[in-house]
């Protein structure tokens, strides 16, 4: 994410070092090449990764993904604890974060494989303009007009099949924070609006509307910027995205922030939150490949909680952050801090 300035740093904000989708696995699942159908099994190599049960988690796991390619790739290498460890992260459904150069082929390649496998997509949409303030995940639509053009390609590729859509991480923190400068508000909040109306048109697509993490700040700051983004017509909201705030923490948060939005109800991203938030070194950069972390809890949506919809992973484990501690560019694929968040995990 970035490296927030002034008191706002204090927060540690951070944590949404995005996740890039890599086009050739979209492309191989357009032309149905996936290694897995339906629930998949283990291959007599043992590289195969398989389906979580849909009663517990009913979201994807792609089988052509980083970690099911590092499972793979060790097999093969003879490093089988290794690609056991990785397998961790393997077989857990994780976020595809769309890219706008093939969104529409993208959101179809993986909508459709999901429903292959009877399973539903959780794409990430994460192209607002002015994003991430310009830091490691800097980018995003050149203008409104051309955001409102990746959403349409989106929802054309999503089309009626089941799909959950975490929108724009950060987007509306950041205009709470500072970081986006004031005179882009206005029109953030109408493309929020738009993006949120846009899913909601869909058969079978629900949009959870990102609402920052439980270490930014107060959520009284926060309700109504979330109100004019469209919260309130979204299913509910995000929070924890790419962070590492405990899971309690987090539900805290979220049901705090939740009475004060109509009690919508939300999602946790518990992807590497087991050991909570590092608060060593510098704190504008605790989110950043933090070390010593671990994998939260494993996805589902049963949560015994009303008000929690799903533990999700949308960032995924072992993508990195930035170019901070050693790590290569955000949303890269790096085995050795994957293995670390693995090996760490009870």
């Amino acid at each position: 994410m970035y490296g927030s300035r002034g008191a706002v740093s204090l927060f540690a904000t951070g944590g949404v070092a995005k996740a890039s989708v890599a086009v050739a696995g979209a492309v191989l699942l357009l032309a149905g090449c996936s290694s897995s159908d339906g629930d998949g099994e283990k291959d007599k190599s043992g590289a195969k990764v398989s389906q979580q049960p849909k009663d517990k988690d009913p979201y994807w796991v792609n089988p052509d993904g980083n970690a099911a390619e590092q499972v793979a790739s060790y097999v093969k290498d003879g490093k089988k604890d290794d690609a056991e460890l990785i397998r961790k992260i393997a077989e857990q459904p994780t976020g595809e974060w769309l890219t706008p150069e093939n969104a529409e082929q993208e959101a179809r390649g993986f909508t459709e494989a999901a429903a292959k496998a009877d399973r539903d997509a959780l794409l990430v949409v994460y192209n607002i303009p002015h994003r991430d303030c310009g830091q490691f995940s800097g980018g995003g639509a050149a203008d409104g007009n051309a955001y409102r053009g990746f959403i349409d390609q989106v929802a054309k590729g999503i089309g009626d099949r089941a799909t959950t859509v975490i929108l724009e991480p950060d987007a509306v923190l950041h205009m709470v924070d500072g970081c986006t400068p004031g005179e882009f508000h206005e029109e953030r909040y109408d493309l929020l609006r738009g993006a949120v109306e846009k899913f909601k048109s869909l058969k079978n697509t629900k949009v959870y509307l990102d609402a920052g993490n439980a270490g930014w700040g107060k959520t009284d700051d926060i309700t109504e910027p979330l109100k004019l983004a469209g919260v309130e017509q979204a299913d509910g909201f995000s929070v924890n995205v790419s962070n590492f705030y405990t899971t309690a923490d987090s539900t805290k948060y979220g049901k705090e922030l939740s009475s004060k939005v109509g009690n919508k109800p939300f999602v946790v991203d518990t992807s590497r939150n087991g050991n909570g938030p590092y608060t060593e070194g510098d704190p504008a950069e605790n989110w950043c490949n933090p070390p010593g972390r671990a994998l939260g809890e494993t996805p589902t949506t049963k949560t015994d909680d009303d008000l929690v919809d799903a533990y999700v992973w949308v960032k995924r484990p072992g993508e990195s952050d930035g170019t901070c501690k050693g790590g290569p560019k955000a949303g890269q694929w790096w085995p050795e801090y994957a293995l670390k968040l693995a090996k760490a995990t009870k």
